[in-house]
């Protein structure tokens, strides 16, 4: 089995914490999310700890394309030369630094505020290398592990489900006080539909980009 590293970041203007997961398979490392580039020392110290060196990182895979998971991506690409990967649906949102790209767009005070207090600027916008959709395998890298789209946070949302029953979830589900759905969902029907998907699947752990890991058996016991 694969080790899996926790790495919890905070978010800038104590907005709270964004978890990325670093997973280790043969000296190989696959990294899920980057969180916000207000800690990029604390990722970059986390990784190295971990013995996660250059040309060791292998994939950087992006749940979706908030700033608070994609900060420090571009960074990382050019330390590490690892690929980026995320669902085309949100690839937008990485390329011109707008978490508003594909969803309803807000007041434009706050389109303004948002670059301010996120840090994603210029050199944070980045192409993916890989485009990723429902069903793509990423045993090719080593890695047993294969793509669920799972929309409703935003478009381009997918999970990370491997082989032995863990699942990547990004913002779909959160477990701050306890498992649930996550309170912003750019489309609640379609996220409900995402979550009744989940049930096609023997997942074990559910590891959310915000809060503690839980069984699925946890969530499903509280949405029962």
């Amino acid at each position: 089995m694969s080790q899996i590293t926790p790495i919890r970041i905070s978010m800038p203007f104590k907005l709270g914490i964004v978890n990325c997961y670093l997973i280790e398979n043969n000296a190989n490392f696959f990294l899920i999310d980057t969180g916000s580039s207000n800690q990029r020392v604390e990722l970059e110290q986390a990784l190295e700890d971990a013995g996660c060196k250059q040309g060791s990182l292998k994939l950087i895979i992006l749940t979706h394309g908030d700033f608070d998971h994609t900060g420090n991506a571009a960074y990382l690409r050019r330390k590490f030369g690892a690929q980026l990967a995320m669902h085309p649906d949100d690839s937008g949102m990485a390329e011109h630094g707008d978490m508003f790209f594909n969803r309803k767009q807000p007041n434009i005070l706050i389109r303004k505020l948002i670059p301010a207090f996120s840090g994603f600027g210029r050199e944070e916008r980045f192409t993916p290398d890989l485009l990723l959709v429902d069903g793509y395998d990423f045993s090719k890298y080593g890695f047993d592990a294969r793509v669920i789209s799972i929309p409703g946070h935003s478009k381009g949302s997918i999970g990370i489900l491997t082989a032995s029953g863990e699942l990547f979830c990004g913002d779909l589900l959160d477990n701050i006080k306890e498992p649930a759905l996550s309170s912003i969902m750019g489309d609640l029907e379609t996220a409900d539909a995402s979550v009744k998907k989940l049930g096609n699947y023997a997942i074990k752990t559910v590891y959310p980009g915000h809060g503690n890991p839980f069984t699925m058996d946890q969530f499903a016991g509280r949405d029962a």
